[in-house]
């Protein structure tokens, strides 16, 4: 039996108004889809920093929100039989973190806080210290934000805990350095679908991979947000442009027939790494 999922590519901003409507938007259309699992973008809540250049200050910071906030209750109460799964700057105590959270429309079923960052983000959010993943009514899942999947011990740490389906949420831009005149040619948007396939196929489990879209700030976001199979196939994808990537994927039994010959996780040798 399919599972129907949708993998969100949109722009989000400090108005929280604005980005509320908009999720109940995406929500909605993905609704009219019978989409089962939706994937927002990280920042879903909020927007992402200004800069990631380290030797520029961090100013207008994304508004900082507690777990039992009124806006998250919409989204939760949004959500309904769908697993939503989003982004936010979540504020716990005197630290900010970058979070994601999978909820349906019982409550919160599972939350990650992002573990690698880079050097813009270490003055403004603390890091997450785990990947854990949970148990959903579409199945085990497990969540990473952008910049943790450029470390293969991310998502072969949610697969060894048995997630068939990692979401991972993007604030992924074009290049800070050196930004290539089309979005297509941009190294980081080679690295983007570099990463989303790699991380899929060498886990052998299926990748939910959202993004935002748009500009904040000097930053310039891909889009790209996309469905990969466990044999690292593209079976659905946006590009660059906003709108959701759909595809009803049967996921225990492409997890089965990529495993049936080579079974990368029972086959690993961690004694010798």
């Amino acid at each position: 039996m399919g599972l129907k999922i949708g993998a969100v590519a949109a722009g989000f901003t400090r108005d929280l108004d604005f980005d509320l409507s908009r999720i109940e938007a995406l929500i909605r259309h993905g609704r009219r889809e019978e989409v089962q699992l939706l994937v927002l973008p990280d920042a879903a809540l909020g927007g992402y920093l200004l800069d990631l250049r380290p030797d520029q200050p961090a100013t207008d910071l994304p508004p900082a929100l507690e777990l039992d906030d009124p806006l998250i209750s919409k989204i939760i109460a949004m959500a309904g039989e769908m697993v939503v799964c989003f982004g936010f700057c979540e504020a716990d105590g005197g630290d900010r973190y970058n979070t994601a959270l999978c909820v349906t429309g019982d409550g919160v079923l599972g939350r990650h806080r992002k573990v690698h960052q880079p050097p813009a983000e270490r003055g403004v959010y603390a890091a997450g210290n785990s990947f854990a993943p949970f148990d959903t009514p579409v199945g085990r899942i497990g969540l990473m934000i952008d910049y943790d999947k450029t470390f293969p011990e991310s998502a072969r740490a949610l697969a060894v805990g048995g997630a068939e389906v990692i979401a991972c949420l993007n604030a992924w831009p074009t290049s800070i350095t050196n930004r290539a005149a089309r979005m297509n040619e941009d190294r980081q948007s080679r690295l983007f679908d570099l990463y989303d396939r790699s991380r899929a196929a060498e886990n052998q489990v299926v990748l939910v991979s959202s993004n935002l879209t748009g500009s904040i700030g000097g930053m310039r976001f891909l889009g790209q947000s996309k469905i990969v199979g466990p044999g690292g196939d593209i079976v659905a994808r946006t590009w660059s442009k906003a709108g959701i990537a759909i595809a009803d994927v049967d996921v225990r039994a492409d997890i089965e027939t990529a495993r049936r010959v080579l079974h990368h996780l029972d086959e690993r040798r961690p004694e010798v790494y």
